[in-house]
């Protein structure tokens, strides 16, 4: 079984570079518009807020949680932005008091979970490890739209590595979630890290494979480029069909990111 202490030690990092960046930032920046539709900085907080305590329930109250996946059965189409819509107009330094208690309680609770434990989600049940990868994916992925709001670019690190691997291993859900049958053949895929290592997943003899940079990589799992915009190549029909929907979250398919070209 995986130890969660590395992704968790990254997911600390990632959510403390992003609280300095929005605890810097005056409180009417907070109502600055983000690349997601309707969503400002508040928002972004609010639902990673929100998403937080929604796994501190599953990890600590099975039958609470049960409760949010029926509300959310009630409205798949508006749950998540009902779940930032709440909180999003609080004043910014309640809802950063918040978010940081709710973060905080969820990394004390993963860190005292037994070896092997399984969690109930709005997908499969997954260990203590997976779910802090999930809330890393979406940490970093709602910073890059809070930092693209406030017109900072963060530079990219190796905390991707998490990323990257969910990317990979999801690749059959991503075909799943648009009514294709997965792929027959395995894929390689070699990625460059931000510091220069090389990231290697699937066999080295596959037929088909995808090579580039990791960022360029996470950026397209979790949606926030178009892949014209992005230095990734694809070898062989699955592989490549595999860039034009690839998905590492939950839920239905994505909308995706406009191509710059179009002024996305």
């Amino acid at each position: 079984m995986a130890d969660p202490t590395p992704v968790l030690d990254d997911l600390r990092a990632e959510s403390d570079e992003l609280d300095r960046l929005v605890a810097g930032a005056g409180p009417d920046r907070w109502g600055l518009p983000t690349p997601a539709p309707g969503w400002t900085v508040a928002h972004q907080i609010a639902h990673l807020a929100w998403t937080d305590r929604s796994a501190l329930v599953a990890v600590t109250d099975e039958d609470g949680f049960r409760t949010l996946v029926q509300q959310a059965l009630a409205a798949p189409d508006s749950f998540v932005d009902q779940g930032a819509e709440e909180a999003a107009g609080l004043p910014p330094a309640e809802l950063l008091a918040r978010w940081r208690e709710g973060r905080a309680a969820l990394d004390e609770a993963l860190r005292k979970a037994p070896p092997g434990a399984r969690f109930p989600w709005y997908g499969p049940p997954m260990a203590a490890a997976s779910l802090a990868t999930a809330r890393l994916m979406e940490t970093w992925a709602h910073g890059l739209d809070v930092a693209e709001a406030l017109g900072v670019t963060r530079a990219p690190t190796d905390r991707i590595r998490h990323i990257a691997r969910l990317g990979v291993r999801t690749r059959d859900f991503s075909f799943g979630v648009h009514g294709l049958p997965a792929p027959a053949d395995p894929v390689r895929v070699e990625l460059r890290s931000p510091s220069g290592e090389s990231w290697t997943y699937g066999p080295e003899d596959a037929p088909q494979r995808v090579t580039g940079p990791a960022l360029d990589f996470c950026l397209l799992v979790t949606q926030r480029a178009h892949r014209t915009d992005l230095a990734l190549h694809a070898e062989g029909p699955d592989a490549d069909r595999w860039l034009d929907i690839a998905q590492a979250f939950a839920g239905p398919p994505g909308p995706g990111r406009s191509p710059k070209g179009d002024g996305g």
